[in-house]
């Protein structure tokens, strides 16, 4: 097939309009729609159980195999209507793939959702003659809305960052255009068909023409509910921070026990490789690390009981300990290039060496809130030095462990102590106390903390905040 496509993709959802965007793709002479290709129930369509002679088995041991096939024997462009729950293997390879053509429908929801209810209650999904028309009324449950649009959402959001990273665009079409021609017209050069169609198929008819007062018996319900959703997304924590990768080779093994902890960076590390080397009696010599992915699935598979865990601690507390550890205090020459460019660059007020005795707590505080400062625009990506993992967001390196794998126990620093016992009782061993905190130096926070230091952390951290459920630090 020449032109800018091999085949075609119509991303949609339930009551949509895609039927009806088939029909009418379909009337095309170049064109031909196969239906739900990938619906994991049927083939194309309700009882059918093959398309171009590949069965549903075939379709499920290679979905790749049934795209090719589409490809090869369609006269003309062929393709097929995708929803949310079809093959993932599939989305994925059509998502990537620059010579699928991206055709994404949309209708709006509140009328998809009531559609939808609907049909599930007539069982009438197409009506092509009027006179078999049936009606119901349907009552609006706000739970099951919330799920259904966040659903279409998720949805939406994974195809834009797909087309975004591999430079693509598609051919947006709203269910309010589904009968004008010259829009059809346009979604067929799109394709790089040549045809034109002079009027719409009339073959398909509107199921539910009534407005939604009358086909919703809680219709003001309806409406109270529907004031209360956030349509704009105002209430979403902006995230600018560059997403991270799972840091396999921080992560830190008891020498015999299955327990494997993996590290947000902060002042806690220390503190759990030796209660890691307390678990086994041995010393810290003895602990494993250094894992790839590879290493570290042969580790889990010879440890079937393993539990994995991380720790997260109040933002404030954590990025005094960062603060104090990694940046204040000259610690084997660690951190100091960043040092300098923090000083130089950015007007951190810091002792080019380890603060001495001019250095007081008024000096900590203002060199404290300068970095805190520094963070805010770091973080959101307005500075020209990198995120680096000890100061990233405790979400954000949380969410790059959940990469490779979730860690089982994500515990609060606050209570340690019972989230390690609770941990260890899952696989029958006990749990040894935990060694004491070693104190923040040359201040602690307690020593400078106010409501100007709790509100500079939050602009900082706004999203682990929200993640983690973190109040006022005291």
């Amino acid at each position: 097939m020449s032109g800018p496509f091999d085949y075609f993709v119509v991303f949609a959802e339930m009551r949509t309009g895609s039927n009806l965007l088939e029909t009418n793709l379909s009337a095309f002479p170049g064109l031909h729609c196969y239906g739900e290709a990938f619906n994991p129930s049927f083939m194309g369509y309700p009882k059918k159980t093959e398309i171009l002679g590949l069965t549903r088995e075939q379709r499920e041991a290679d979905p790749l195999q049934l795209i090719s096939t589409i490809r090869q024997r369609t006269k003309g462009l062929g393709g097929f209507r995708f929803f949310h729950d079809h093959d993932s293997r599939a989305f994925k390879h059509c998502l990537a793939d620059t010579r699928c053509a991206k055709i994404i429908l949309t209708r709006n929801p509140i009328d998809s959702y009531v559609s939808l209810k609907i049909v599930r209650k007539t069982g009438q999904w197409k009506l092509s003659n009027v006179k078999n028309l049936k009606s119901a009324k349907i009552r609006f449950d706000a739970d099951e809305f919330d799920d259904y649009l966040e659903q279409q959402r998720k949805f939406q959001l994974e195809i834009l960052e797909g087309l975004q990273r591999t430079g693509q665009t598609a051919f947006y079409i709203a269910y309010e255009d589904l009968m004008d021609v010259d829009v059809l017209n346009g979604l067929a050069q799109y394709l790089g068909q040549k045809d034109q169609l002079e009027t719409i198929s009339r073959a398909l008819k509107k199921q539910n023409p009534a407005a939604l007062e009358d086909k919703v018996l809680n219709f003001e319900e309806m409406e109270r509910a529907l004031t209360r959703i956030d349509h704009f997304s105002l209430n979403r924590v902006p995230n600018f921070e560059p997403r991270r990768g799972p840091a396999v080779p921080t992560y830190v093994a008891a020498a015999q026990s299955p327990v494997l902890y993996a590290p947000i960076n902060g002042s806690m590390e220390n503190r759990l490789t030796d209660w890691l080397t307390a678990l086994d009696g041995t010393d810290g010599q003895s602990l494993l690390n250094g894992f790839t992915q590879k290493t570290l699935r042969q580790w889990k598979r010879k440890h079937e009981k393993h539990r994995s865990f991380t720790v997260v601690m109040h933002p404030v507390q954590r990025i005094h300990s960062v603060f104090c550890s990694y940046i204040l205090n000259v610690v084997d020459g660690r951190f100091g290039d960043i040092r300098e460019t923090l000083r130089k660059g950015f007007k951190v007020p810091i002792p080019a060496s380890a603060p001495g005795k001019p250095y007081d707590r008024r000096h900590h505080r203002d060199a404290f809130l300068a970095f805190l400062d520094f963070l805010k625009r770091n973080l959101a990506s307005q500075t020209s030095m990198g995120v680096n993992p000890v100061w990233a967001s405790q979400a954000q390196i949380l969410n790059g462990i959940s990469q490779f794998s979730a860690p089982d126990m994500v515990l609060r620093e606050e209570q340690l102590e019972l989230g390690l016992r609770q941990l260890t009782e899952q696989i029958g061993i006990s749990s040894p106390p935990v060694p004491e905190t070693i104190p923040d130096s040359p201040y602690v926070l307690s020593d400078i903390y106010d409501e100007e230091i709790e509100a500079a952390v939050r602009k900082a951290y706004q999203r682990d905040y929200m993640m983690f459920g973190y109040k006022a630090w005291s």
